[in-house]
């Protein structure tokens, strides 16, 4: 009809870039937003990683003699550097995910949080995308915890393969406790509580595995608790790469186990955003 106005057509930026472009669509947007504040803030990176590195340094000079011993090393310092390096490298990935939680408490006190949630979103691809931007942080502070562990005399015996995969273990590792932050601030909506909660579970959880010590030379009740902390299984998993080389019978259960884990959390955090929003709906 001559008389009618056709409606003129977006930009194909605009509408690659739209709600309800798919699951890889909404998981793209959301990893690319998350980058994208992390690089504003590149603070958080700072201090997130600082953290681990002072642990490696302080402990390697100043317990790495007498650590050495405990762990039937014979290269002083320099063995213990190979045998903390791997739980540098989980609590690394722990402080960045905590850290996860804390940016989501600060999208929700901008008022952005609400607006995504209104949006035709899928609430698992929201969850992903936030999530990848997470994991690429993760991969690298690790691989510059590897750098700084290799420059202080740790020997990874698996090499370049070994380092790749003790960052894919990092990353594994990190998805639970990025879900786990992530409920407790949608859950609380406060930036302080989000922190202590995190610092609550951070550190006992690090001196309760096999992070410091071998797990045979601590207490008994430790052991026990150990033997059931996620932490264990990490630093395990990516300890075995360092020193004992492809120790699939330590790695694999490990894997499965932090793989379980990600998907119970994973799919807990999924479940807080759909709550979250039937809320904001209401």
């Amino acid at each position: 009809m001559s008389g009618s106005v056709r409606p003129r057509e977006r930009p194909a930026a605009a509408r690659s870039l739209a709600p309800g472009n798919g699951f890889l669509g909404d998981v793209w947007v959301n990893f690319l937003r998350w980058n994208l504040k992390a690089v504003r803030n590149p603070f958080v990176l700072v201090v997130s990683l600082l953290n681990p590195v002072i642990f490696l340094v302080l402990f390697t000079e100043v317990f790495g003699r007498v650590a050495a011993g405990a762990i039937g090393g014979t290269g002083g310092s320099a063995d213990y550097v190979s045998f903390l390096m791997p739980a540098i490298v989980i609590q690394v990935a722990l402080i960045a995910a905590a850290t996860s939680g804390i940016g989501l408490v600060r999208d929700i006190e901008e008022g952005m949080f609400e607006k995504v949630l209104a949006s035709p979103m899928s609430r698992l691809g929201v969850f992903v995308g936030k999530t990848l931007s997470e994991v690429l942080r993760i991969a690298i502070q690790v691989t510059l915890i590897l750098v700084l562990g290799t420059l202080l005399g740790a020997n990874v015996v698996t090499g370049l393969p070994g380092a790749l995969a003790i960052i894919g273990v990092a990353v594994v590792f990190s998805v639970w406790f990025t879900a786990f932050s992530n409920v407790v601030a949608i859950r609380t909506r406060n930036s302080e509580s989000t922190i202590i909660a995190a610092n609550v579970i951070q550190l006992p959880l690090l001196f309760v595995s096999s992070a410091f010590l071998p797990v045979d030379l601590l207490p008994g009740w430790i052991q026990v608790i150990s033997g059931v902390n996620p932490i264990t299984y990490g630093v395990d998993a990516a300890r075995a790469l360092v020193l004992d080389g492809w120790a699939w019978e330590t790695i694999l259960p490990a894997l499965a186990v932090l793989v379980a884990l990600d998907l119970a959390f994973g799919a807990v955090a999924v479940y807080y955003l759909d709550r979250a929003s039937s809320a904001t709906v209401d």
